[in-house]
């Protein structure tokens, strides 16, 4: 069973974000230990960059796996404002560490987030 840190919220497609989801704040955005082991050893990290406008539960970028690919989704809608350069040499940090130096991007918020899950549902989506 995967790791689900009770602080963070979460998107159905399987991203976290930490940080309150409000208009105006800046928010941290990874995927899941859960999406990290479905995906298997990740291997390319094709990222949104500073200064993209990215919109909640719409394609933002690309996971590759040496299973599959998968489409990235922003689990909110507001500004790029940084990038986890890291990833680009060291994309095997999400598989080792999703929730603190996998994060992927962080966003400063447009619009209230407001379809957000908490930990206890996001566990029941994926039990």
């Amino acid at each position: 069973m995967s790791n689900v840190p009770e602080e963070l919220a979460y998107s159905a497609e399987h991203e976290w974000v930490s940080g309150e989801p409000d208009a105006g704040a800046e928010v941290t955005v990874g995927i899941t230990e859960h999406a990290a082991q479905a995906l298997g050893d990740i291997v390319y990290v094709e990222a949104p960059r500073v200064g993209d406008t990215v919109v909640a539960g719409e394609v933002c970028g690309e996971l590759e796996s040496t299973k599959a690919v998968s489409e990235l989704y922003s689990p909110v809608s507001g500004t790029v404002i940084a990038v986890n350069e890291a990833l680009e040499s060291a994309p095997e940090t999400l598989n080792s560490d999703a929730y603190g130096d996998g994060w992927i991007f962080k966003v400063e918020i447009s619009e209230t987030a407001t379809d957000l899950l908490d930990a206890e549902a996001y566990a029941a989506l994926t039990a």
